[in-house]
């Protein structure tokens, strides 16, 4: 792989949203290696002369059991990301658990890699990149928000979307304001991706508003999703010395195991393994515990959390979004009008598999 060619701290104008996979299952490896990625490598390496027909065909054969449109979209990003992204680009890529867009600068071509994970090859398509910092989704305006929901594990966000974001990486006040109804290029058409696109945007519309919410109502969300679960709660009284936020028990004294300790932290940044000890501090044999932090957790907490004696479980934004969605026709009315929300019905056909 080539070196980076341009040093510059400023960002090009021209910007790329870089998905890491489903759930962000690849973040890690985009920050810590710097570089961006994605897959369908099973097609093989693209090279500038191969034409739109033998990539079709390779990719016919290498994914059989896909549909024709799916595979479509697919060369149609592996051929942006091998030769329309250029170097000096921006990149971005979104990390759900921290609620941050990760921006950096694109510093080589297109190279073709072929790595082990969970012990099976991975084939992808790779650029280094130099990160640069991050934008919170919380700064960014609604109509920037919801054009960045695209299905597209490569898409070019609208050009009042990208100023938007690149004003606010460099600590500017916004200038621009995004065009209502704009939307982000996307090569989808068929009616399966377009459902998917849907319900991903909506996943991150339901963190949206658990993110407006203040901290005691978070905790009263948090209590009645718990409730919603057959459990019976005591939420802590607001002031200091307060101890654990939110109790929960078969019989909602703690006469009965189990016993719930949940501690709730709402957008103060990824928890630490320090926050972790103290939490866990004073818990004795029987106890169970949950950490609830919007926020995230850093690596060394989610370590303390996996090698600590008392069961912990560690609930960021995602998984606590999955919660008020799975329990939500179980909801008392008063934890429902914290975050109302609507089931929508959607045609599908027989065969297209469990989407909803």
């Amino acid at each position: 792989m080539s070196t980076f060619q341009n040093e510059s701290t400023h960002l090009s104008p021209t910007l790329w949203m870089v998905r890491a996979g489903r759930k962000a299952a690849y973040l890690a490896h985009f920050l810590s290696e710097g570089l961006v990625a994605i897959g369908w490598g099973r097609g093989g390496p693209v090279g500038p002369n191969d034409s739109d027909e033998d990539l079709r065909r390779r990719f016919e054969e290498a994914y059989p059991e896909n549909k024709p449109g799916t595979r479509a979209s697919w060369v149609a990003q592996v051929k942006r990301f091998v030769r329309e992204v250029e170097v000096g680009d921006t990149v971005v890529t979104y990390d759900p658990e921290t609620r941050q867009y990760h921006m950096g600068q694109v510093g080589t071509d297109a190279t073709f890699s072929t790595r082990l994970v969970d012990n099976s090859e991975r084939h992808e398509y790779v650029r280094m990149v130099k990160w640069e910092g991050t934008v919170s989704r919380d700064d960014l305006s609604t109509t920037t928000r919801n054009s960045l929901g695209s299905i597209s594990t490569l898409f070019k966000p609208s050009d009042n979307a990208s100023a938007e974001m690149l004003q606010l990486l460099d600590g500017e006040e916004q200038t621009s304001q995004p065009v209502e109804g704009t939307r982000p290029e996307s090569d989808e058409s068929d009616s399966i991706q377009i459902l998917q696109e849907y319900i991903d945007k909506s996943d991150e519309f339901v963190a949206d508003q658990i993110a407006k919410l203040d901290w005691e109502q978070l905790q009263e969300l948090v209590a009645g999703i718990v409730r919603a679960m057959g459990y019976r709660t005591r939420v802590a009284n607001p002031g200091p010395d307060r101890g654990v936020d939110v109790f929960a028990s078969p019989d909602g004294l703690g006469l009965e195991e189990p016993r719930i300790f949940i501690e709730v932290k709402h957008r103060e940044g990824a928890v630490g393994a320090q926050g972790i000890r103290s939490f866990l501090g004073g818990r004795r044999d029987g106890d169970r515990c949950l950490y609830v932090s919007t926020g995230g957790f850093s690596k060394e907490a989610r370590y303390e959390a996996e090698r600590s004696q008392i069961p912990l479980t560690l609930i960021a934004m995602p998984e606590l979004r999955e919660l008020l969605v799975d329990y939500y026709e179980s909801l008392d009315s008063e934890t429902r009008a914290l975050v109302p929300l609507r089931k929508v019905y959607w045609p599908v056909q027989p065969d297209s598999g469990d989407i909803v």
